[in-house]
């Protein structure tokens, strides 16, 4: 749909309409005749495009013109004609937009191309540097005006040549020829590969139905995930776990059920407060990104930060408020009863807009500030001021994270904090947080093909948890249950893909159980990994860059990318859409698919107008901000504090302060609360091969306040054993002044490709060896208790310093 944009062009003003997809080179060139800007390569490397937009160089083939509205262009025209000096030329200089290269004698010409990383959510945009058909460099494109540094960790930055250029990698596909687990393959064929998985999965489906065969996804890439669920769809099985039990979906639910849409941070417009709730912006990007934050700070906007560690930007903040694990929706209740009881809410709008207000009211008379100080370790005043300051200061917005979404109380207490929002007056307002208007692309659920093979609820495993069957997914537990118990059905064969369950799923010792119990089980993957070494048929999978893709995730963000295929991958590694295309076609689901997988890249778009190849030039899609005061997606066209539908998927109406509460306490036996938080340096389970990553932390590590090291005798640099009453593992402690001395703070998705211990020591410093798949969970997700988790501490005696010199050891010859 043509949008109208104001834009002035060397001092003069111009208005008209403009389609989604056309680039500010169009514009100037098809519409306004500036002809001095030329057209070269339509990617960004020749700069023959290049114009000043506001007082930044970039290439106008790369800027969507509906990104120009109310924005300064200043083209080579626009130069006075007898000018001996301008700036638009420093200006290109200093922003690379001129780009000589000159290479000394021997040297291997190199060239850049740009696309985005794909290791975080947080895509960012990127120049690589080619040499010889390798990536060789890869840094922030910061002349596309997308967000390009979100990671000043360089996660990204650091691992992806490497990754890429690995010697490690999977090259060819594998068939286990020992025992499970053993290590032993053999080599084979994609078409031996693909007639085998074929052959089993259809007999499976013929003999138990095609509810036997489950697949396993991990975190979204590109369109791989939405692949497989099509083919998940086609196939005839409901029973696909994907990480939305723990990551999205509770707080994006809770959200959906109480305005009918998932909402964001406003990016176009800065709050004058963040609240950056169990969120870094510094590291992970499901908040506001990190520029849009930087530009906020500079604004002057405060800043409260939630979170039990004093992470960067809690030392920045003008309110760190220090929190127990899993208390945040005790938490969002005490704020709510301080806005409620001191009348700081907008009363106007929650007469006209909010339906269920006066029960709210009620429940909130049932319990104290002091029942919330008891209960979250936040002090009443601190309480008190949180809550003034949000309700106060507008615009405001909450940026909430991962964290949230791992805990069986998750979705009333993102439900809670969704009332915040709405009551105080934050929603759908410029600085708050806003509602999106999605790019014009085919919606991951169309894709998915769930309209026409509806999943079939009934033969669903973990069929109660009513909201994870409507998300197309179920939760990791119910899969482990039916291969482990034989109920209510066995599971027989899984496909596994961008995941590691052995050490993301909860409950390890029972994943690996269920992985050695299971009779088939096919992985893709980019390296050997504790998961993969159970498989039965290893598949090597080419990594981004390495085949054409569009990436659509993370979803809140309604926008999508086109991702360039730069690169050859490593011998007969296939994109996973590729054969998960050629697969379908041997189930005789090929009508349902395509002749060659890239054709769905061309589906994908089709609704903006464009073909993949257009794609590849604009970059980007991006969703609308449109600020739709009083547009709510629920059936009373109202927001629901208290909501029917949430009944109706097993939850509350409306959040309770006994429910909230409902959180794992201390025992004699376990005096501690475990926790965890996002790496640094990692993402999730991966790239521990990767040595800059792993010299830069190079094991494992768990945090304590030294109070409480020294009442149990334990030294800062040590090996220590965390137990629960699911098991132990050993991380080396790292004493930190700046936590409760109640809690202790592990390190997620730790296993060692170089360890001489079975499947590279899986079980030795992984948490989910202390994590559970036993009740209590979400009602309507299955999500279960991941932090807050009651724990002991204790010394581990002659350990010294094995793992760390391994890793540096392995990091130094390259191996790793």
């Amino acid at each position: 749909m043509a949008q109208r944009i104001s834009i002035k062009v060397n001092g003069e003003s111009h208005k008209f309409a403009v389609e989604p997809w056309e680039t500010l080179i169009e514009v100037l060139r098809d519409r306004l005749r500036f002809m001095k800007t030329k057209e070269g390569c339509s990617v960004g490397e020749c700069c023959s495009c290049a114009v000043i937009l506001g007082k930044k160089a970039v290439n106008s083939c790369l800027v969507l013109a509906i990104d120009c509205d109310g924005k300064e262009v200043l083209t080579a025209e626009g130069l006075a004609e007898d000018a001996e000096y301008h700036p638009f030329g420093d200006s290109l200089i200093e922003e690379g937009s001129l780009r000589l290269s000159f290479d000394p004698p021997g040297s291997k010409p190199q060239h850049e191309a740009f696309t985005f990383c794909h290791v975080c959510p947080g895509r960012c945009a990127i120049k690589a540097t080619i040499e010889d058909g390798k990536v060789v460099d890869f840094v922030p494109d910061k002349e596309s005006g997308l967000p390009n540094e979100q990671c000043p960790v360089k996660k990204g930055r650091l691992s992806v040549p490497d990754v890429l250029n690995h010697p490690d990698r999977l090259t060819h596909p594998l068939k286990r020829v020992g025992a499970r687990g053993e290590g032993k393959w053999e080599r084979i064929s994609w078409d031996e590969a693909l007639d085998t998985i074929a052959g089993k999965l259809l007999a499976y489906k013929e003999k138990f139905g095609p509810q036997s065969v489950a697949f396993g996804l991990g975190e979204p890439k590109g369109l791989e995930f939405a692949f497989a669920e099509r083919l998940a769809s086609a196939f005839g099985t409901p029973n696909v776990v994907t990480p939305g039990w723990c990551c999205g979906v509770p707080s994006g639910m809770a959200s959906a059920l109480t305005y009918g849409w998932n909402c964001v941070p406003d990016e176009e417009h800065s709050p004058k407060l963040v609240v950056a709730w169990a969120i870094n912006n510094n590291l992970t990007s499901g908040g506001t990104r990190r520029e849009s934050f930087e530009k906020a700070l500079a604004q002057g906007a405060k800043v409260i930060v939630v979170d039990p560690r004093k992470i960067d930007m809690a030392g920045m903040a003008d309110l760190w408020v220090r929190l127990r694990p899993s208390s945040d929706g005790a938490l969002a209740m005490g704020l709510l009863k301080v806005i409620v009881e001191e009348k700081l809410y907008d009363e106007q709008f929650v007469k006209d807009w909010c339906v269920g207000f006066d029960q709210l009211a009620a429940e909130l008379e049932t319990f104290t500030l002091k029942d919330v100080e008891a209960l979250t370790w936040v002090p009443e005043q601190t309480v008190r001021e949180f809550a003034r300051l949000y309700a106060t200061i507008k615009p405001a917005s909450i940026q909430w994270g991962n964290a949230l979404d791992t805990a069986a109380v998750a979705f009333p207490s993102g439900k809670a904090i969704a009332i915040l929002r709405a009551i105080s007056g934050n929603l759908n307002i410029p600085g708050g947080d806003v509602f999106l208007t999605p790019a014009p692309y085919m919606r991951p659920g169309q894709f998915f093909l769930l309209s026409k093979f509806a999943r079939n609820k009934d033969k669903a495993l973990g069929k109660n948890f009513k909201l994870a069957i409507r998300s197309a997914f179920v939760p990791p537990h119910s899969v482990l249950d039916s291969v482990l118990n034989k109920e209510p059905y066995e599971v027989k064969a899984a496909l596994f893909l961008m995941t590691n369950p052995l050490i993301s799923y909860p409950d390890s010792k029972r994943t690996y159980e269920a992985l050695m119990e299971i009779e088939f089980s096919v992985i893709s993957e980019i390296f050997m990994t504790p998961t993969a070494a159970l498989c039965d048929i290893v598949l090597p999978a080419a990594w981004g860059m390495e085949h054409e893709e569009l990436g659509y995730w993370p979803g809140w963000y309604e926008e999508i990318r086109a991702y360039p295929k730069l690169v050859n991958p490593p011998g007969e590694a296939w994109a996973d859409t590729k054969w998960m295309n050629e697969l379908a076609k041997r189930l005789g689901l090929g009508e349902y698919f395509w002749e060659d997988d890239e054709e769905a890249l061309d589906e994908m778009v089709k609704a903006s107008g464009l073909n993949y190849q257009d794609m590849k030039r604009k970059r980007v899609l991006h969703a609308k901000r449109e600020y739709k005061k009083n547009e709510y997606r629920t059936p009373s066209g109202k927001i629901e504090i208290y909501s029917e539908i949430a009944k109706e998927f097993g939850y509350s109406p409306m959040p309770y302060w006994r429910e909230v509460a409902a959180i794992p306490v201390v025992t004699d036996e376990y005096p501690l609360l475990m926790t965890n938080a996002k790496e640094a340096v990692y993402m999730l389970t991966g790239y521990k091969q990767v040595a800059s990553l792993r010299m830069m932390k190079p094991e494992p590590t768990v945090e304590m306040h030294p109070d409480t090291t020294r009442k149990l005798g334990l030294n800062d640099g040590e090996m220590v054993s965390i137990e629960t009453a699911k098991g132990k593992i050993v991380q080396r402690l790292v004493v930190n002044d700046h936590l409760d001395p109640r809690i202790v703070v592990t390190s997620f998705g730790w296993w060692f490709p170089e360890g001489s211990g079975k499947l590279f020591d899986w079980d030795k410093s992984n948490i989910n060896m202390l994590t559970g798949s036993e009740p209590p969970f979400d009602p309507g997700i299955g999500t279960s208790d991941l932090r807050g988790i009651p724990c002991r501490v204790v010394s581990v005696a002659g350990t010294g310093a094995g793992v760390r010199e391994s890793a540096r050891r392995l990091a130094a010859t390259g191996a790793v």
